[in-house]
């Protein structure tokens, strides 16, 4: 074999020239230390080192990462036996030892290309395939500082300058690219300069942490092969178009709003015809829907550009905001312009229509992900979109936020999941190369800002900002790639901020040298119309000539005339109220609006059916030997009708919204099984693990995702997000999450204060989605006992001082009120409170301080009856069965009971510790009763009771510390209450309960016992409870 040697450094210096020299492979001669991974950083450079000399070595000596010691022996055994036997090798094998043997007929330049120069060229290609995005121009600032690695050096691989156009046998390999081309043999310059337009352009590919070969040979076809990127004329003038309307929106809002926030998408104007054509294509390739989440930056564009809200309405709400037409009812408290979203169809360029709708969202950085993802994967529920083809999601992200805010992790994680999945999100990032004033190096660690999607092996494609063609290539691909393989991909557009976080912010205090290049910039773009469009001597560079400064001139004035025809409209604009409740479903109602109070009682032989569905097991299934008795003794209430438990009740409530047409889905940490083994709603067979849900059979022939039960990923921002987004979607829906703990729902905290609890007033949003808290002192610790309840009812928008009217005709308390507490006591009224979530002409999100230890609680039982619709039933009352606000004293009182010298209101489970105590102690004169509904407060009843104990002392207790639980929010409600019926005011509330703390609970369970008993026994001591404690 033939061997060289060459100086690294001369050979460097002359590969460099005569490539130049030639017009194609030009190397690039900035190098920097590998520490700095960022786009602009100041950095010291080293003092050059020379690269080793190549030197003639066996192949069994060669360390290379890719041909190892074992590998190179392999090849030798591999020779040996092809030049005793050809036909006993693969016949690519074949091919490649022929052409060292000068056996093929080929060129004679390669007759001497030995076995490690061919493993070399191959590594290098690798290396421009794995690494030639750290080499792509993406900085359109030019302040990009990177190491160019010298795995892309030519000479790292022991080529000189005479090399460079030898010809080289590159194989047959089942690849694609221009590996798989029919060009076995090219020149090592061909070669690198395919690899330089290829990967070191103005888009940076990184796809080669992905280790599925067949999504590699779909990006190496198109990224290896540059024909995609030629636009024709009419391809390239509507994407001019597009560009220069983007460009002019932000101009004109400038102009207009000189002193207003507005983030617009200065610096980054090419994210509209990127997205734009994204769309288009994928219109194209069967998309029908598209869901959008995105930031603040170039929302306004978006809206105005892309989604197509009408520029008046814009412009109306940068004059001082929406006023609501005449009729137009229930307006919230609204959002700033730049958190509104919207939803309208539009044209693609294909001639298709695509439905777009954008999502409002709060100030909070990236909790609009889960929430979109959630609400396509609704989408495509109800639209049977069971390939996932039709329905998409589209996340917009900046750079600081998609490398530093978690539910970015969390919402990915969710993507290849099975009940969770969309078939792919596409994921664009705005890379201002600064987050506020933070740069790069303080707020990351990795390279990129994007390089958390490598987790999951999301192709990522890196463009600078200024190549609007490619912008538009790289969206296109991002919409190809979607559909074809249903799994993420990322766009990570370079770009810059012509301005500060907003317009009326500094930058240069933080980025001066930033924003001295970007203004620079900045202003030769706005002397050239749109990106760099002419050059000193009147060329069209970015569309090659194809069209003139007139044509130019023509799109801007036609757009400026729009946009001052708009501006125009917009001082007689009124709101419609398509406009502000373009959320509302078809016939429900706003809080304005009274809606009726439905029963929510079912038939008796209806119960008896459902409940036969979900107590059976197949008979060749092998459930485990407890699970099966749990089941018998559920097959027992049913028949019976008597001791349904709290699993039982909520199974029912489930299946009889089944068969009435309604989709459930549940989800959450361990729900199938349920937290505290009490739930089974998937049993497992303990021969062959098959899994079975009852509650998937409860119909003939029915829907299998009718009824979802899913374990979830262990995460509450991401998830609880993505149900409430799915829950958005369709109000015949019942949505529930449960936390594993309620303790645990803090981690969902900006789903819940900025989305759940506000969404609504905010945004006219309506949800129905059910929280399951998990909540009650049992001494389990700190982290165990608590839900937070004081939080919710804290965020709950009930006046505590006024008293609603309660008249159950013309009550509309609970649609005036932001959503709804309860702490449930009993299976039927757990059942009854699910069920009324569906049975009513209107959405409020219900969370539930679910039980534990009440699961399996002796007395925690509910008759059949009680959740029947039969007049003379337990359950049935004067307007029907439905759910209990308030249940009263359970000792059979009459309307007047004088007699009585305490009454103990109470909530949750403490309830039952109660009773137990005054059984003990007979305490025949205490009457306690269960406010299950705590917002909004039912004053009704509550005054129901004060009148029927006109002597009674007016206890509060609660298991919580004082600064905890309920108290705080009933002492205000109670006192009106009391005072509306001359029963005194709140010094008269006696609190019994745990003394203020920091910690929600003790760590020690001798502690705890001693606590419960002491705050139970207090509550039915004889003599009178001192104020407050």
């Amino acid at each position: 074999m033939a061997w060289f040697r060459a100086g690294s450094t001369v050979a460097k210096l002359a590969i460099r020239r005569a490539v130049s020299q030639g017009g194609s492979y030009v190397p690039r001669t900035r190098i920097i230390p590998s520490q700095s991974r960022y786009f602009h950083t100041t950095v010291v450079r080293p003092k050059a080192q020379a690269a080793p000399v190549p030197r003639p070595v066996p192949l069994s000596k060669l360390t290379d990462s890719f041909l190892d010691g074992t590998s190179s022996v392999y090849l030798e055994e591999l020779q040996r036996a092809w030049e005793q036997d050809p036909s006993s090798v693969d016949e690519s094998w074949d091919n490649f030892f022929r052409n060292f043997t000068g056996l093929a007929a080929t060129s004679p330049g390669i007759s001497g290309q030995t076995i490690q120069e061919s493993m070399n060229l191959l590594l290098l290609v690798r290396a421009y395939q794995v690494n030639g995005h750290l080499k792509a121009k993406l900085d359109p600032l030019d302040l990009e500082e990177r190491e160019i690695p010298d795995v892309l050096d030519p000479v790292s691989y022991g080529f000189t300058e005479a090399d460079l156009d030898r010809e080289f046998f590159l194989g047959v390999w089942r690849m694609a690219g221009f590996l798989s081309e029919n060009r076995p043999v090219q020149t090592l310059r061909a070669i690198l300069t395919r690899l330089e337009q290829a990967y070191c352009g103005s888009i940076g590919f990184e796809y080669m942490h992905i280790s599925d070969r067949d999504k590699c040979n779909w990006l190496r076809e198109r990224i290896e092969t540059p024909t995609p990127r030629e636009y024709n004329r009419e391809r390239r003038e509507v994407i001019l178009d597009r560009l220069m309307w983007s460009t002019q929106f932000e101009n004109f809002l400038a102009t207009k709003w000189v002193a207003a926030k507005r983030f617009g998408l200065e610096g980054c104007e090419t994210l509209i015809p990127g997205m734009k054509e994204m769309f288009d294509r994928s219109a194209d390739l069967g998309v029908e829907s598209i869901v959008i989440g995105m930031p603040h930056r170039g929302r306004l564009n978006v809206l105005g550009n892309v989604v197509r809200k009408p520029l008046r309405q814009i412009f109306s709400e940068f004059s001082g905001g929406t006023k609501p037409a005449d009729g137009a009812g229930y307006v919230g408290t609204g959002d700033v312009k730049y958190h509104l979203g919207t939803s309208y169809d539009r044209p693609t360029r294909g001639g298709k229509r695509i439905h777009l709708s954008l999502v409002a969202n709060p100030s909070h950085l990236e909790a609009v992900d889960p929430v979109v993802v959630g609400k396509t994967r609704a989408k495509q529920y109800y639209s049977n979109d069971v390939d996932r083809t039709k329905n998409m999601g589209v996340l917009l992200h900046g750079d600081g936020s998609f490398a530093g805010q978690g539910v970015v992790y969390e919402t990915l994680h969710l993507s290849a999941l099975p009940n969770y999945t969309t078939g792919g999100t596409i994921h664009i990032v705005v890379n201002n190369q600064v987050a506020f004033t933070t740069d790069p190096k303080a707020g990351r660690s990795s390279q990129y800002c994007t390089d958390v999607a490598k987790a999951l092996s999301a192709p990522i494609f890196h463009v600078n900002g200024d190549d609007v063609e490619g912008v538009v290539h790289v969206c296109e691909l991002a919409a190809e790639w979607r559909q074809t393989f249903h799994s993420d991909v990322v766009v990570d557009i370079v770009c810059y901020r012509r301005f500060g976080h907003n317009e009326i912010d500094e930058p240069s205090f933080t980025q001066p040298k930033m924003y001295q290049f970007a203004v620079i910039t900045d202003a030769i773009e706005q002397y050239k119309y749109v990106y760099l469009l002419w050059d000193p001597t009147g060329l069209l560079l970015f569309l090659l000539t194809t069209v003139t400064k007139d044509d130019v001139e023509k799109i801007h004035n036609k757009i400026n005339t729009i946009l001052n025809e708009e501006f125009v409209a917009s001082k007689d604009y009124v709101p419609q109220k398509r406009d502000w409740l373009s959320a509302f479903w078809s016939g429900f109602k706003s809080p304005a609006q009274l809606s009726r109070v439905r029963n929510t009682g079912v038939k008796p032989e209806i119960l008896k059916d459902v409940g036969k569905a979900i107590t059976s097991l197949p008979e060749d299934f092998k459930p485990h030997r407890a699970v099966k008795r749990i089941f018998d003794d559920r097959k027992k209430m049913i028949e019976t009708g008597e001791g349904v438990d709290w699993a039982v009740g909520e199974a029912l409530a489930f299946a009889t919204l089944l068969v009435e047409g309604n989709h459930v889905r549940l989800s959450g940490q361990d729900v199938e099984r349920g937290t505290f083994s009490h739930r089974h709603s998937v049993i497992h067979d303990q021969e062959t693990g098959a899994k079975y849900c009852p509650l998937d059979h409860v119909m003939m022939n029915q829907n299998e995702e009718m009824f979802t039960v899913s374990n979830s990923s262990l995460s509450e921002f991401g998830v609880l997000g993505f149900e409430l987004g799915y829950s958005m979607e369709n109000p015949n829906s019942l949505v529930l999450w449960e936390a594993q703990f309620g303790d645990f729902a803090n981690g969902a905290q900006v789903i819940i204060d900025q989305f759940l609890s506000s969404g609504e007033a905010k945004w006219l949003r309506q949800s129905g989605l059910v929280v399951l808290l998990p909540h009650g002192y049992d001494g389990q610790g700190p982290e165990h006992s608590s839900a937070r309840l004081e939080r919710f009812l804290q965020m709950s928008d009930d006046n505590p001082y006024v008293i609603p009217d309660m008249e159950p005709t013309l009550r509309k308390q609970i649609q005036e009120c932001n959503w709804q507490v309860v702490n449930v006591t009993t299976p039927a009224n757990y059942f009854h409170v699910l069920r009324r979530q569906i049975h009513r002409d209107f959405r409020k999100p219900l969370i539930v301080m679910s039980p534990k230890n009440l699961l399996r609680h002796k007395d925690c039982k509910s008759n059949l009856s009680e959740f029947d619709d039969v007049q003379g039933h337990p359950g049935f009352d004067k307007q029907g069965t439905r759910f209990k606000r308030l249940i009263k004293d359970q000792n059979d009182h009459s309307d007047l009971e004088e007699g009585i010298r305490r009454l103990v209101l109470c909530s949750g489970k403490v309830y039952y510790e109660l009773d137990e105590e005054r059984k003990k102690v007979e305490g025949k004169d205490v009457a306690i009763c269960r406010v299950e509904q705590l917002c909004p407060f039912p004053y009704d009843l509550v005054q129901r009771e004060l009148k029927r104990y006109p002597n009674a002392e007016i206890v509060w207790c609660q298991e919580e510390p004082m600064n905890m639980g309920a108290y705080q929010y009933i002492a205000p409600r109670l006192s009106t209450a009391m005072k509306a019926l001359d029963r005194g005011n709140i010094d008269d509330i006696k609190y019994v309960g745990r003394a203020p703390s920091a910690a929600t609970a003790t760590g020690f369970y001798q502690v705890h016992v001693k606590e419960q008993t002491e705050l139970v026994q207090k509550a039915l001591q004889q003599d009178p409870i001192n104020s407050p404690v």
